[in-house]
């Protein structure tokens, strides 16, 4: 069956994360994206280890790329701008993430494009906006895990202080909003007939994510706690004599299996435990006092006694065992699929499951410009016309 996105066109004129992965969800569920790079390839080909003997592919690329088809131009120049115009009278969605005022100055922003094509959903992806204070700042995904507040509720409880996820989380995040933003947008055009225009910022929606429970000291107006609080306490990381484990005790139910777990009948009897508030009150005294028997026994040992208890837990698996879980392959999360040039590649499967609609990995990832020509061609130009624009070098073809 096709994907739930079968017959729309997207134009992706993103680089680097947030919008290369969110347009790639969109070829899992059955987009025709078209990936414009310039002449010398999108920035991720080359930024981290090439994988291949051409230097053309990274993991990273490959990871946010899949399923796309690619057409390479100079969008700089007068011939490379007709070509994007061109494409884009005939597109449903277009996703950029150039600094803000960047299209516009080519002559492709929001307000031209949508009046050559006014069924345009327009998605500009930035990293605060285009309003502020910070407007003009190059941001990457450490600038927001810092303006966020992301870094402070990862501080060091001891010396308190801040840490960065070692992922890019901001990039990647915004990335799942921006998609689900494009979906709510042609839904609404299926009614009003009607494109739009979605800007999604990095701040706005770190911002956003960490909120519930990350901002709850300070939900209440007038009723702010204390920085420190509650949010300055160790983690649910708990070593056991031969690994690290992690385990919750939010409801009493589970409190009471942990402590029969544990085989110690007085704590149980430990008042500051004894109900959610409680345990999240006092939540440094209870996580050290869990460490103090987690640490007496072995991980398999604790998982057994936990489930036994209907206490929710689990091993720390390192990356290298992440693929080889039991859970992991039991669900065959992970593809295996050819990447030309690269040889087998393993990729997480969409992690939305359609009955009838299908998403699925779409395909590997594109050469730079490997699909130039079958592109042009769908937009009139005749193969003479297309070798002159590679010639001038305002195209890239295989």
């Amino acid at each position: 069956m096709p994907g739930p996105l079968s017959g729309v066109r997207v134009v992706d004129l993103t680089g680097v994360v947030s919008g290369p992965f969110a347009t790639m969800f969109l070829a899992d569920q059955g987009a025709d994206v078209i990936k414009i790079e310039p002449i010398g390839g999108d920035i991720t080909r080359r930024s981290r280890a090439p994988i291949d003997k051409a230097g053309e592919f990274s993991a990273l690329f490959i990871s946010s790329n899949r399923g796309k088809r690619s057409l390479s131009v100079d969008i700089k120049e007068q011939s490379g701008r007709e070509i994007l115009t061109r494409l884009l009278d005939r597109a449903d969605v277009l996703v950029q993430n150039f600094r803000p005022g960047t299209m516009e100055r080519l002559g492709l922003g929001p307000k031209e494009l949508r009046e050559r094509n006014p069924r345009l959903i327009y998605v500009s992806i930035s990293g605060v906006g285009d309003t502020g204070p910070y407007v003009k700042k190059r941001v990457y995904d450490p600038i927001i895990q810092a303006l966020s507040g992301f870094a402070d509720i990862q501080s060091q409880p001891v010396t308190n202080r801040p840490q960065m996820i070692r992922t890019i989380v901001a990039d990647k995040t915004t990335a799942a909003f921006t998609a689900q933003a494009v979906a709510a947008a042609l839904y609404a055009r299926e009614k009003t007939g009607k494109g739009d225009y979605i800007q999604v910022a990095m701040l706005d929606t770190m911002i956003a994510y960490l909120w519930p429970e990350g901002m709850m000291q300070y939900t209440v107006v007038g009723k702010e706690a204390s920085v420190s609080d509650p949010n300055d306490r160790p983690d649910l990381v708990f070593k056991t004599s031969d690994g690290y484990i992690t385990c919750g005790t939010i409801s009493d139910s589970e409190w009471q299996g942990f402590c029969r777990a544990t085989g110690d009948p007085e704590l149980a009897k430990d008042e500051r435990f004894s109900s959610p508030a409680g345990r999240f009150m006092n939540a440094t005294a209870r996580i050290n006092r869990m460490q103090e028997y987690i640490c007496k026994c072995t991980t398999a040992e604790w998982l057994e006694r936990l489930d036994e208890a209907d206490v929710p837990c689990a091993p720390i698996l390192r990356r290298a065992d992440v693929i080889h879980n039991e859970q992991v392959v039991a669900r065959e999360l992970i593809e295996e699929l050819d990447q030309p040039a690269v040889g087998k590649v393993r990729q997480p499967k969409p992690a939305a499951k359609f009955e009838i609609n299908q998403a699925k990995i779409a395909g590997p990832a594109p050469r730079v410009g490997e699909h130039s020509r079958e592109i042009l061609r769908d937009l009139g130009y005749d193969d003479a016309s297309i070798d002159t624009l590679v010639a001038g070098k305002a195209v890239r073809a295989v």
